[in-house]
Formats: C-alpha cells, sequence, structure tokens
C-alpha cells in the first residue's frame, strides 16, 4: 500500500531526506505529518501530482521559455502546499502539547464554526477556597430553607432548574413569587427559571455588566454562574455569613475557528477582598447603633445633615433625607468639589442620571474624590448607596464629617 501511495501521489520514500517533512519531536521516523483535531487527511486533494522520470525529449520542452515558466508556476504551487502541509502538521502537533491539563468532554467538542464554550478546568475544582465557598454557601442556603424541609448538598445539579433559587429569594425578600411549583420539561424550567432570575436582577439592582448569569448558564449548571450569582445574593442581603478571600476558577474557553478547535485559559474571580463587606465578622459602630441605640442613631444622623446642608447651601442645595436623597451620587460629587475647594467638571459625571448605571458611576467617581483627598476608599459599595442602604450612606459621610467637619 505505501508503494501505491508513493507512485499515485508522489510521496518521498522513507530512506529520503525531505527538509519540508522533517520530524519537529527528533524521532527516528521521518514521515510527514499532516492532518487536524478533527481527523487526519493523508494528504490534501491539492497534493502535487505524482512525479515520473522525464524522458530526453520531455526535457527538451523544458528548455523553452513555456516550460521554464511552467516550471516555476509549479514549483510555486509545490511550495506554497508544503508550507500549507508544514503548518497543518505543527498544528497537529503543537495543540496536543499546549500546556493544558485537562480533557475535553465529547460533547464539548461539537461546536459550530465560531462557536464558543466555556468549562470549569477539572483541576481547579481541588482549589480549598473553592470548596471552602461552596461550602459556606450551601450551609447558608439550607439554614434558610430549614422551614422549607429542602436540604441542598449541590449546587449545580440542585439549583440549576429555579425551584431551589425560587424558594431561597422568596424567603430572603419575603414576597412570593407567581411561577409554578414544579417544573418537568426543559422549557418549563427556563421559563421558570427566567422569572426567578428577572426578578432576582431587579430586587439587588446590579449593574447590567455585572451580571454574570443568565437562563442558559445555570440551567446548563454552570458553577461560575451559580456561585456568581449566590455571592451576590448573600452580599445584597447581608448575609451572616464570612466568604473566604480571593477565590477564582480557572476556566478554560474553546472556540472552533476553521474547524480547528482552539482553547484558552482565564482566572475568573469569584471574589475579592471581603474584609470591607458588611458580614458576621465586620461588626462596627453603625452596627451597634442600628441595632442597640435607635434613639443616639438619630442624633448622628442629625449632626451628619447639618454638616452636609453647611456646604451644599453653598449652592442653594439642601438635604431632609440622607439615605434617598445621596443615592444618585450628584450630591456626594458636589460635596466633595465644596469641601476641597474645586469646581468638578460636569462632564465627568450624571448631574440627571437617568438609570442605574449612571448613579453607581457618580457614586464611584465620588469615592475616588474621596481617595484624591486623601481618604481611603469608603468601605461600602457603591451599589449599596444607590440602594438607599442607610447604614452604608452614613459610613461615608461619617467618614468626610471626622475629615472636613472644621473646614467652613
Amino acid at each position: 500500500k505505501m508503494g501505491l501511495l508513493q507512485a499515485k501521489y508522489g510521496l518521498p520514500s522513507p530512506d529520503m531526506a525531505c527538509p519540508h517533512w522533517a520530524n519537529p519531536l527528533g524521532t527516528k521516523a521521518q514521515r510527514p505529518i499532516v492532518g487536524s483535531l478533527h481527523g487526519a487527511n493523508i494528504l490534501s486533494p491539492s497534493s502535487p501530482s505524482p512525479t515520473t522520470p522525464k524522458s530526453p525529449s520531455s526535457r527538451k520542452k523544458d528548455d523553452s521559455f513555456l516550460g521554464k515558466l511552467g516550471g516555476t508556476l509549479v514549483r510555486r504551487k509545490k511550495a506554497k502546499e508544503v508550507s500549507e502541509l508544514q503548518e497543518e502538521g505543527m498544528n497537529a502537533i503543537n495543540l496536543p502539547l499546549s500546556p493544558t491539563q485537562y480533557e475535553l468532554d465529547p460533547e464539548d467538542t461539537m461546536l459550530e464554526e465560531n462557536e464558543v464554550r466555556t468549562m470549569v478546568d477539572p483541576n481547579s475544582k481541588n482549589d480549598q477556597k473553592l470548596q471552602e465557598l461552596q461550602k459556606v454557601l450551601i450551609d447558608w442556603i439550607n439554614d434558610v430553607l430549614v422551614g422549607e424541609r429542602i436540604i441542598v448538598k449541590d449546587l449545580a445539579e440542585d439549583l440549576y432548574d429555579g425551584q431551589v433559587l425560587q424558594k431561597l429569594f422568596e424567603k430572603l425578600e419575603g414576597e412570593k413569587l407567581n411561577v409554578a411549583e414544579v417544573t418537568q420539561s426543559e422549557i418549563a424550567q427556563k421559563q421558570k427559571l427566567q422569572t426567578v432570575l428577572e426578578r432576582i436582577n431587579d430586587s439587588i439592582k446590579v449593574s447590567a455588566r455585572s451580571i454574570k448569569w443568565n437562563v442558559d448558564s445555570v440551567h446548563a449548571k454552570s458553577i461560575v454562574a451559580i456561585l456568581h450569582l449566590l455571592v451576590a445574593l448573600s452580599q445584597h442581603f447581608r448575609a451572616p455569613i464570612r466568604l473566604p478571600d480571593h477565590v477564582s476558577i480557572q476556566v478554560v474557553v474553546v472556540q472552533k475557528r476553521e474547524g480547528i478547535l482552539q482553547s484558552r485559559q482565564i482566572q475568573e474571580e469569584i471574589t475579592g477582598n471581603t474584609e470591607n463587606r458588611d458580614g458576621f465578622t465586620t461588626r462596627d459602630a453603625f452596627d451597634t447603633l442600628f441595632d442597640h441605640a435607635p434613639d443616639k442613631l438619630n442624633v448622628v444622623k442629625k449632626t451628619l445633615i447639618t454638616f452636609v446642608n453647611k456646604h451644599l447651601n453653598k449652592l442653594n442645595l439642601e438635604v431632609a433625607e440622607l439615605d434617598t436623597q445621596f443615592a444618585d451620587g450628584v450630591y456626594l460629587v458636589l460635596l466633595m468639589g465644596l469641601l476641597e475647594g474645586y469646581f468638578v467638571p460636569l462632564y465627568n459625571f450624571f448631574l440627571t442620571p437617568e438609570n442605574f448605571e449612571q448613579q453607581v458611576h457618580n457614586v464611584s467617581f465620588s469615592f475616588e474624590l474621596m481617595q484624591d483627598g486623601g481618604l481611603e476608599r469608603p468601605k461600602p459599595r457603591p451599589e449599596d448607596i444607590v440602594n438607599c442602604d442607610l447604614k452604608s450612606t452614613l459610613r461615608v459621610l461619617y467618614n468626610l464629617f471626622t475629615r472636613y467637619r472644621n473646614v467652613e
């Protein structure tokens, strides 16, 4: 068979030196390596035509101008085909040798052209911090749903259909969702999940670019999407838990380009520095005021209102409600300009913000101004201020009061 292939396709014999097909792995075999990730072909359809010994008469014809021109074109065509063969062969060799120590599931390789699919590197699942985060979240969910007789053991397997997410949100938010209790078909599950996620997104009010979950990813049991969702829920509802810091997952991104699977790895951060989050172990004086001294809390609020109005009155502005009137970030930006003695250009922020994202931008910008003034970055999130969280707003204003109370 090898002889027939050599005769038909013009393949060199094993003992012939062929610089274009030199084995890059340095093994003894000097056979051509051709193929791709999706199956190997001995040669492409446009392989060079077989070469046969030329007769003296044919050699004379080649000496003519047309013969020389034809020979040049043939050699260029052969050089191009050999170059393509080399590239294809190198891809076949190098891709399997790339530094990815994982095996793709057969289903994950059935992609359309340019389709992208992500999955968790199995090696990342053994990370101690990741396992700790999952355990903390599972224990928290089971504590919240203890009255529902629901026991969660695996986040991906137990939350993908929306049933547990529905019960969890209803308990946390204190409202009943208008969805079917039990769904069996995939279509019904996704419809229910769509309703639950829309209500969750509306409640926790995170910016659109911060939402890292959707119906398809949750229903596909993506642990990355589910963890992002649960972390956001626990932070919004001030869950009495301590999330481990700097938890990340190694994610494999696979894409099909020109019939070849290409993969890369990225680090997906699930939690950052959680020390500044409102949690079970980060209580401060404002927690004590809210829980045990509401009368003194009113004194603090009046003191802060007097302080901010002392400066905002210079612009004919006045504040009566701390939690709502600072929610869009405009007064915070203007207040920082007054305290530091400069004019804040109007193009740097939204004077009349129209949506949640613009409000978050304003608050974030005011935090930057505070840092420029020598203050530490406020502990609350910008989203907490926009969501009218009074405790977070008081923390920010009290820091300003402590620093600028003697400024006229």
